[in-house]
């Protein structure tokens, strides 16, 4: 054998030996990379990516890399799932990262946010085994910090449903009488005048001039002529009805010495058509689709009368079960009934609640924004109309705000007992969501179609899934902190600038949010301004922006001091 092959041969052997019996080099925090970098929450995640980039001649050839990130932070550590991939003589399923080029890898993490990650270290962890060997190479630093943002999405503060009150101050009620007329006849028969229709509206009208709580509004008179016997005849006929029955009324009104009674207004119609299409197609006339049909068919009054004389099958039918319905005048009074005043109101909310109704108590708790006044008008409700379930919605709507929300749970779940009603399922979904029950939660919200709050209630819920996009959705306009946070998030900040500066009652969150804004837009300014509003009404928001990454490039001694 050629002593120079041998030669070869055994150096090739000895460096195939040597990379497969060497132990695997420390990894270098260069051979990765994490997206996002800082770390940020997503929902109540933080996920990321690691892409590894393995160089050639690093990656033993019969080595098993076990890498498990870990976060590292306040003296804690939480991993994620540990990764493994292998060089190319080993037997298994893992990736294989080749010792002649290298190769790559991604590596998946998820960890469950915890506030005091803000300021944290992602390590990568490294358990090497390699045949019967098995050592721990030195940890990796390869991220630092978490951007939790996205955790300031609060269920607390959205407003639960509130089982509204049905309350009016003014009730608009009518009655109506009818005098009924002989065919082509104006005059009023005595009987007309005694009819039990007739009777309680006079009684009506006599009792609303006696009460100082309704106050009649109008009198109306409309008269009608049946469609027959011509234009001119029905309107002469409709129209000395009309005076007839005003000349009546008042006669009448003069005699019960009533004077006030807002406007008396009439008026006539020739040929009630309407009122005869309409008697037609509710009757039982077996030709009625005929009839029907002539009407649509023709619109002069005179050819539809006579192509309906020309039924003669169904006229007589016409004349004796229709056509005297439409000769008549009807008479309507409108009257307001007048309620309580706010004072009056509240007057006997304190005095005797039992005399008020359950609208009207319900309607109380409105006109205060003390939410504990809240809490003590829902209760004195629930006491007297325990029946209704609104008041234990609205109960536990206020201890909801309160933070009672074991309170809350159970009187949502004995109103939401009480009935299909929709406001109780948005509330329990609120209280699953505090509690991070989010399918019962999204359980809840699906039974409480229709209620106003529940865009507000769904917009949380999708950011705690991270579905950033569809809780904008779900806000619509809403003006509120977790609105603006949802466009902060999907980097809509001038929509985000809006809705911050639309709230009502900004509250500290409102101030930081703002600050948040002036740091993606780089508006030191901006930033400054509201950050130190905002912890002038909560000093705990000091701490949290010294270890908040929103403002990692900014100097915050302005804001803080």
């Amino acid at each position: 054998m050629n002593r120079n092959f041998c030669y070869v041969v055994a150096m090739g052997l000895a460096l195939s030996l040597t990379s497969c019996g060497k132990k695997l080099g420390q990894f270098s925090a260069d051979y990765f990379n994490v997206n996002p970098n800082p770390l940020e929450v997503v929902g109540e995640n933080v996920p990321a990516r690691i892409s590894a980039n393995i160089p050639a001649k690093f990656f033993v050839k019969n080595a098993e890399v076990t890498v498990t990130p870990t976060l590292v932070f306040n003296g804690k550590e939480v991993i994620s799932r540990a990764y493994s991939f292998q060089g190319e003589k080993v037997r298994g399923n893992n990736p294989v990262i080749s010792y002649d080029y290298g190769g790559t890898a991604t590596i998946p993490v998820d960890f469950v946010y915890e506030p005091a990650m803000a300021k944290s270290e992602l390590m990568l962890d490294f358990t090497v085994q390699q045949g019967n060997k098995r050592y721990v190479l030195p940890r990796v630093k390869v991220a630092n910090g978490v951007i939790a943002t996205a955790a300031m999405a609060n269920a607390a503060t959205v407003n639960p449903a509130l089982g509204a009150d049905a309350f009016q101050r003014v009730i608009n009620e009518k009655y109506a009488a009818d005098i009924m007329f002989l065919i082509n006849q104006a005059n009023i028969r005595a009987g007309q005048l005694k009819t039990d229709a007739m009777v309680e509206l006079q009684k009506e009208i006599i009792a609303a001039n006696a009460d100082t709580s309704r106050v009649l509004q109008e009198i109306n008179i409309s008269s009608y002529a049946s469609p027959e016997g011509g234009v001119k005849l029905n309107t002469r006929l409709a129209e000395q009805r009309e005076k007839n029955t005003s000349e009546y009324l008042n006669k009448q009104l003069k005699k019960d010495k009533i004077t006030e009674f807002g406007e008396l207004t009439a008026q006539f119609t020739p040929q009630d058509w309407e009122g005869f299409q309409k008697l037609v197609a509710q009757s039982n006339i077996q030709d009625k689709d005929l009839i029907l049909s002539v009407l649509s068919m023709y619109k002069d009054p005179e050819q539809r009368e006579r192509e309906i004389r020309n039924l003669s099958s169904v006229f007589e039918q016409l004349a004796d079960q229709i056509l005297p319905q439409l000769r008549y005048s009807r008479i309507t009074a409108s009257i307001d009934v007048i309620g309580k005043s706010d004072s009056e109101i509240m007057a006997l909310l304190n005095s005797d609640p039992s005399k008020l109704s359950v609208e009207e108590i319900l309607y109380a708790a409105t006109l205060t924004d003390d939410n504990n006044k809240k809490l003590e008008i829902y209760d004195k409700a629930a006491r007297i109309y325990p029946n209704d379930y609104r008041t234990w919605n609205d109960l536990g709507m206020a201890q909801y705000i309160a933070g009672d929300y074991s309170a809350a749970k159970a009187n949502f779940q004995k109103a939401a007992s009480m009935g299909k009603n929709p406001e109780p399922q948005m509330n329990l979904g609120l209280i699953e969501m505090l509690n991070k029950n989010y399918a019962k939660a999204n359980q809840h919200f699906g039974s409480a179609a229709g209620v106003n709050e529940l865009g507000e209630a769904l917009g949380v819920y999708y950011l705690k899934q991270g579905d950033n996009a569809a809780a904008v959705k779900a806000f619509g306009d809403a003006k509120s902190n977790n609105a603006a946070l949802a466009q902060i998030l999907t980097k809509d900040y001038s929509k985000a600038k809006s809705t911050l500066a639309g709230i009502n009652t900004p509250d500290a969150t409102t101030y930081y949010l703002m600050a948040v804004l002036g740091a993606r837009t780089n508006n030191e300014s901006m930033l400054n301004t509201n950050l130190r509003q905002a912890i002038r009404m909560d000093k705990k928001l000091a701490q949290k922006a010294v270890n908040d990454l929103e403002f990692a490039n900014y100097n915050l001694s302005k804001a803080l001091n």
